[in-house]
Parts: structure tokens; sequence; C-alpha cells
């Protein structure tokens, strides 16, 4: 799936709201622009959306049945 048909998939299952989704897509974009990007560029992005990542915490307590 590239960072198109995942774009569709949120937006056809009203995955906007869901922060881990729109992570998802942020990597798979990032995987397709690696070879435009200098290895520092890479890292630093792929560390910001590391720690956006980790800023979400456990956001699927209480949540299991919903989100999994």
């Amino acid at each position: 799936m590239d960072s198109e048909e995942l774009a569709q998939y949120i937006e056809a299952t009203d995955g906007i709201s869901k922060p881990w989704l729109l992570t998802q897509l942020r990597l798979k974009k990032l995987q397709e622009r690696r070879t435009n990007l200098t290895p520092e560029e890479y890292e630093a992005e792929l560390r910001d959306i590391h720690q956006d990542l980790m800023n979400l915490g456990e956001w699927w307590v209480g949540r299991e049945d919903e989100v999994f």
C-alpha cells in the first residue's frame, strides 16, 4: 500500500481523527521520499515521527475493542 492508498483508506474509515493512523501515513510518506533525503534529514524526520508517536502514550488503554 502506498501513501495515496493509505490516505484514501484513512479518509474512507474516518481515520483522520486517529493520530496513530496519521503517524503511519507520515512514515509511509517518509519511506517514499527516502532516496531524495540525506541520511541526516531522514534521521531527523524519523526522530520527529517517533517523538510524536511516543507522545500519544497508551492511547489504546480502555479502548482495545474499539481500535484493535
